[in-house]
C-alpha cells in the first residue's frame, strides 16, 4: 500500500524543466513506478561516504564492517558541524545570565528539599485521607470499583474507558479508590499519544477531586499536572504559561512540594514554546539556584529554545554540552537539532545533520531502525536518562549504549522536513525525494503525510509554472482514499485532513470538485458536532471566495 501511495507522487517529480538530471525518456508522467524510482535513487537516494547507494548497502555489509570504526564523542560532536561559528559564552555573559529568581511568581519562604523522590505518597511523609471507607456508602459504588480496578490494571484499556469507570463512581470518586489504584490511575491518564483537550481535562479533573478532598499529590502527580496546564492547545500562549506558573506555586506554596529538575524542566519548555524567553531564561536561573542538575529534556529543550530564538550559534552550542555531559545522542536529540536549525532559519545546516543521519545509518551495518511506537519511544527516552546518570562515570558503558542507539531518520524527521518545504519553500520535487528515502528506510506512510500535502496543494497549487497541479492533487487524493478504506493504520479522516482537503481543492479544482470531494471525506469521517462545524465554516468560507470570484488563498 506503501507502494501505491508513492506511485501517486511519481508525477510530482517528473517535471522536465525541473528535473534536468534525467533524460528525457524517464520524464513522461506515465513511466511505470520501477523505472521511475531506478532513475531517481540514481540522484536521491541515500549514499554513504564512498558514494555506495543506500540501497545496495545489504550486499555490502562485510565491506563496511571491515573499513568503519564506531564513532566516538567527536564523531557526535562533529554532526553539527557546517561551518565554523564562534558563541563564546565568557564570565560576562554568565554574570548577565543570572538572577535571584522568578519576579512573576512569589517563592515561598519555607526551605524545600531538591531531592529527586519517588512517586508514592509515602515518599514525601503524607498519608490517604483520615476519611474511613467503611463511613462510605458503598452499596451502590461497589460494581463500579469492581469495573475500574479491572481497567486500571489492563494496559490494553484506552484513558477514556478509565475516565469513564471513574465517572461511574459516586463523586468524590477518588474516597473509594486505594492508594495504589489512585496512583496507577493518574498515571495511566497522564500518558497519551496526543494531547487532546478531553484527555487533558480527565487527568486535571481527577487532580481537583483529589485537591478538593484534601488527599496529597505525589512530586510526580504534580508535574504532570503543570505539563498538563501548559500543554491545554497546539500552541503555547500566555494563558498555559500563566496556568502552569499557577500550579507549580500552588505545589510549593500551598502543597509544600518542592520542584526537581522535572518540574523546571516543564516550565522552561512551556514557557519557550510561548515565546516568553525573559521567563525561560529565569527558570533556568532558578534552576542554577536550587543547584538541580540539567538532565536530557533539558539538554534537548535548551537546543529547541535557541531554535525558538534564531540563534543557530547557540543551537551548535546546546547540542555540544549535551555531548560533553555525557547524553546519548539518539535520532530523537537529531530530529530536534533539525527542527531547530531550521527554526533559525539554517536551512542548509539543517539539511547537512539529515544527510549524515543518512550516512551514520548507513554505515552502520546491522544498526535496527528507531521505533515508530510512540510509547516505546517514550520509555526509551526515560532509559536513556536514566543510563546517562548511571553510566557517568563510567565512559566504556556509556559509549556502548551510545554505540547501540539509531541514527536514522524516521517518522518525525520526515514531518519535520515535509512541513518545512510545505511551509517555507513549496518544493514538490524535493518533497517527493523525502518521500522515495522514506519508503527505501520501509518507513509506513501516516495520515499526517497526507495533510501536509494537502495543505502544500493549498498553498501553492494553481500558480504560474507550480507543479502542485490538480492532476497532481487527484493522485494524492486516490491514494489517500485507498489507504483509508484499506484501514491503513494511522490513516484515517480527521478534521485537519478534512480542512486542508477542501482547502486544497479549492484552490486546484474549483467549486464542483471542492463539493464532491466534500460528500466522499462525509461518508467515511466519524465526527462529532464541533468538529462538523468547524469544517463547515471552512466549506462556507471557500464557497464564498469561489462564487465571489476572489482569487482563493489560504
Amino acid at each position: 500500500m506503501d507502494n501505491f501511495f508513492i506511485s501517486a507522487l511519481v508525477k510530482a517529480g517528473t517535471c522536465s524543466q525541473h528535473a534536468q538530471h534525467r533524460k528525457s525518456s524517464q520524464a513522461p508522467d506515465s513511466l511505470p513506478l520501477s523505472l521511475f524510482h531506478k532513475a531517481r535513487r540514481r540522484q536521491l537516494g541515500f549514499f554513504d561516504a564512498n558514494s555506495k547507494s543506500y540501497h545496495t548497502a545489504t550486499e555490502q555489509k562485510a565491506h563496511c564492517l571491515a573499513i568503519f570504526k564506531p564513532p566516538n564523542r567527536d564523531d557526535y560532536l562533529a554532526m553539527l558541524d557546517y561551518y565554523r561559528e564562534t558563541y563564546y559564552t565568557d564570565a560576562s555573559t554568565k554574570t548577565a545570565l543570572r538572577a535571584p529568581g522568578l519576579p512573576e511568581i512569589e517563592m515561598p519562604q519555607k526551605s524545600f528539599s531538591t531531592e529527586d523522590t519517588t512517586n508514592e505518597e509515602r515518599s514525601h511523609g503524607v498519608s490517604s485521607p483520615t476519611i474511613a471507607i467503611s463511613d462510605l456508602n458503598l452499596a451502590e459504588p461497589d460494581s463500579a470499583i469492581e469495573s475500574l480496578t479491572q481497567a486500571v490494571t489492563d494496559g490494553s484499556v484506552s484513558n477514556e474507558h478509565l475516565y469513564k469507570c471513574y465517572q461511574a463512581l459516586p463523586s468524590p470518586g477518588v474516597f473509594y479508590l486505594t492508594l495504589e489504584i489512585r496512583r496507577t490511575l493518574l498515571r495511566r491518564l497522564s500518558i497519551m499519544k496526543k494531547h487532546t483537550q478531553n484527555e487533558i481535562m480527565w487527568y486535571l479533573s481527577i487532580v481537583d477531586d483529589m485537591k478538593a478532598a484534601d488527599i496529597p499529590l505525589t512530586k510526580g502527580e504534580w508535574n504532570s499536572a503543570i505539563h498538563l496546564a501548559g500543554r491545554g492547545f497546539s500552541r503555547v500562549s500566555s494563558l498555559e504559561v500563566e496556568l502552569a506558573l499557577r500550579t507549580w506555586k500552588e505545589m510549593e506554596e500551598e502543597a509544600g512540594v518542592s520542584g526537581n529538575n522535572v518540574t523546571f524542566n516543564i516550565l522552561f519548555d512551556i514557557a519557550a514554546k510561548a515565546g516568553k524567553f525573559a521567563l525561560a531564561e529565569m527558570i533556568l536561573k532558578e534552576m542554577e539556584a536550587r543547584n538541580l542538575k540539567i538532565n536530557r529534556y533539558a539538554h534537548v529543550g535548551l537546543i529547541y529554545y535557541y531554535g525558538l530564538r534564531g540563534d543557530g550559534n547557540g543551537v551548535r552550542k546546546a547540542y555540544r554540552d549535551l555531548v560533553n555531559d555525557g547524553q546519548i545522542v539518539d535520532t530523537t536529540v537529531l530530529n530536534c537539532v533539525i527542527a531547530s536549525l531550521q527554526q533559525a532559519g539554517e536551512i542548509p545546516a539543517a539539511d547537512q545533520v539529515y544527510e549524515r543521519m543518512k550516512v551514520m545509518y548507513t554505515r552502520r551495518t546491522g544498526q535496527k531502525l528507531p521505533t515508530n511506537c510512540w510509547a516505546e519511544a517514550r520509555e526509551l527516552g526515560r532509559v536513556l536518562d536514566r543510563a546517562a546518570r548511571t553510566f557517568r562515570a563510567d565512559s566504556g558503558k556509556r559509549q556502548q549504549l551510545q554505540d547501540e542507539q539509531s541514527l536514522a531518520p524516521d517518522l518525525h524527521t520526515y514531518v519535520v522536513l515535509l512541513t518545512h518545504h510545505v511551509s517555507h519553500t513549496g518544493e514538490l520535487q524535493r518533497i517527493a525525494s523525502l518521500l522515495d528515502d522514506m519508503q527505501a528506510l520501509g518507513l509506513p506512510i501516516r495520515g499526517r503525510f497526507f495533510m501536509e500535502l494537502f495543505r502544500g496543494f493549498a498553498l501553492h497549487g494553481r500558480t504560474h509554472y507550480s507543479l502542485w497541479t490538480r492532476a497532481r492533487l487527484d493522485s494524492v487524493w486516490n491514494a489517500f482514499l485507498q489507504m483509508v478504506d484499506n484501514e491503513t493504520e494511522d490513516v484515517v479522516v480527521e478534521k485537519w485532513i478534512v480542512i486542508w482537503a477542501i482547502r486544497a481543492f479549492a484552490k486546484c479544482g474549483g467549486e464542483e470538485r471542492m463539493l464532491s470531494i466534500w460528500e466522499e471525506l462525509k461518508s467515511r469521517w466519524k465526527r462529532g458536532e464541533k468538529e462538523e462545524g468547524v469544517v463547515l465554516g471552512v466549506l462556507g468560507i471557500a464557497l464564498s471566495r469561489l462564487r465571489g470570484g476572489a482569487e482563493v488563498r489560504w
